[in-house]
């Protein structure tokens, strides 16, 4: 049992893989087995695809997927996010064998075939030769965080690019983005992304949940009661980033003062909830002001209301509720709406069907209570 020290198990909002990646086995397998198919030289030319809202670990799950990549000597694995990528040329440049290419003295080298060019000034290679030649040489994975930054012109020149280096070679492209990724990638002309692995990533069930705080603190030599494991789990409506934030706030009353074992009770959890809330709040808060900003306010207090007591809400309610609030003088149009807060991860599509869910329940309890109703007189005069 090896004890934790310093900040302790539980790292919120880092996008560190958390101690266990709790309800995520489905997609560990998926990014298993496609690594054992690069290992064997296979190729692999259709992307992985992972979206869903803010702070349900998609960068948790990259950085897992890029440990276990190199986790022997057999696959490379390159970390990107969108904004890196402003321009075709810059990721042939973060694609050389820089550490080779420093070695060699000619002015081209070829991998499988493939000629590289070397030359000072001279133009960069086409992006599937780059890309096939850095296979050829090792497998290569390529992680692509916050894929919905694209510039439109260069997600489709990669998507086209990886397509056809992963049928030459053994490559593969993961991309992770907010709940529109793939509206993003249909304006890029690139339709074969949508027969991706598609891996929706939400909220966490209530034995996920459980196990996510359970077993860090177990590693720990920490116990937790039942009561106030439930009492917990209810708080943080499966929302992992919350379950960070309550992990982080029960260590702290066990362990980071100081102390020796012992175990999570509902005394400790009543000591704990006050940190908890206050740094949800903050949260909530970003949210909220970020809605403001974007003059998306209103949209969501009216969806937030078609939402009382559902869990799920048909995509004719969400259209309903968006007109209502443009109806009132919110900028809202249903299209606007729809696109900008699933952006925003307030709602999302998740299933294969045309109905909503929220991204955190209880976000919209907060719209609700702190959103100022509209002023319909106003808005009609």
């Amino acid at each position: 049992m090896a004890v934790s020290t310093g900040l302790g198990p539980f790292q919120p909002g880092t996008g560190a893989p958390p101690p266990y990646l709790a309800g995520r086995e489905e997609e560990q397998s998926l990014f298993r087995s496609h690594f054992d198919a690069l290992r064997r030289g296979q190729s692999v030319p259709a992307p992985i695809l992972l979206y869903g809202p803010r702070g349900n670990g998609k960068t948790a799950l990259l950085a897992w997927a890029e440990r276990e990549a190199e986790s022997d000597d057999g696959l490379e694995a390159r970390w990107l996010t969108g904004s890196s990528v402003p321009a075709p040329e810059a990721l042939v440049r973060r694609l050389r064998l820089s550490s080779l290419f420093d070695r060699l003295s000619a002015d081209s080298i070829s991998f499988g075939g493939v000629g590289v060019s070397l030359r000072q000034g001279e133009d960069y290679p086409p992006l599937e030769d780059a890309l096939e030649a850095r296979a050829k040489a090792k497998p290569l994975l390529i992680l692509l965080d916050e894929a919905h930054t694209l510039k439109p012109e260069v997600g489709q020149w990669l998507l086209n690019a990886a397509q056809i280096a992963g049928r030459r070679a053994p490559f593969l492209l993961v991309l992770a983005g907010t709940p529109d990724l793939r509206a993003r990638l249909s304006e890029m002309e690139a339709s074969f992304w949508n027969r991706a692995e598609q891996l929706p990533l939400g909220r966490l069930d209530e034995g996920a949940a459980e196990e996510a705080i359970r077993r860090p603190l177990a590693d720990d030599g920490i116990g937790v009661e039942e009561e106030a494991l439930a009492r917990i789990v209810r708080e943080t409506h499966g929302y992992p980033f919350f379950v960070q934030l309550w992990g982080r706030a029960v260590w702290d009353r066990v362990r980071g003062a100081g102390g020796g074992g012992g175990a999570v009770t509902m005394a400790v959890v009543e000591e704990a909830v006050g940190e908890f809330e206050i740094r949800r709040n903050r949260y909530y808060l970003d949210r909220f002001d970020e809605l403001d900003r974007q003059g998306w306010l209103g949209a969501a207090r009216e969806v937030a209301l078609a939402f009382r007591d559902r869990e799920r809400l048909p995509h004719a309610g969400f259209g309903k509720a968006v007109r209502r609030a443009a109806a009132v003088g919110d900028r809202a149009t249903e299209l606007e709406a729809a696109a900008a807060l699933e952006h925003l991860g307030f709602v999302w599509k998740t299933r294969g069907i045309p109905s909503w869910e929220p991204g955190i329940p209880s976000l919209m309890d907060y719209i609700l209570e702190h959103a100022p109703p509209p002023d319909e007189g106003a808005a009609r005069e």
